[in-house]
């Protein structure tokens, strides 16, 4: 459990770091560039716990993948005003279920 716990946090701080990436403006302001830089370090680093914790590393760039790219989307719509579609919506559906899917796989193997 707590391999997955770590997993989760290191999320955070990758959607984090990538979320401060357009308030960065090309890092060119500094306290939105160093949130940049130390959160992709934490979350590399966290990634890198993990995989020594033994969860597969197809396993867990596929939660990293699939969960960043379903909350780095709500960040954009929520608090940079971004468009989103059904389609999109249905699409960031089927990567978290495709991770389900390699986590279940996983586990009857």
């Amino acid at each position: 459990m707590i391999p997955y716990l770590l997993l989760a946090l290191a999320i955070v701080f990758e959607v984090v770091a990538t979320s401060m990436l357009k308030l960065a403006e090309g890092f060119t302001k500094p306290w939105p560039s160093l949130v940049v830089v130390l959160g992709y370090g934490l979350a590399i680093w966290l990634l890198a716990v993990v995989l020594k914790l033994g969860v597969p590393v197809g396993v867990a760039y596929a939660i990293w993948a699939a969960f960043g790219i379903a909350l780095v989307a709500a960040v954009g719509v929520v608090f940079f005003s971004e468009h989103v579609t059904m389609t999109m919506v249905s699409g960031l559906g089927l990567i978290v279920a495709g991770v389900v899917v390699l986590e279940l796989g996983r586990a009857t193997s």
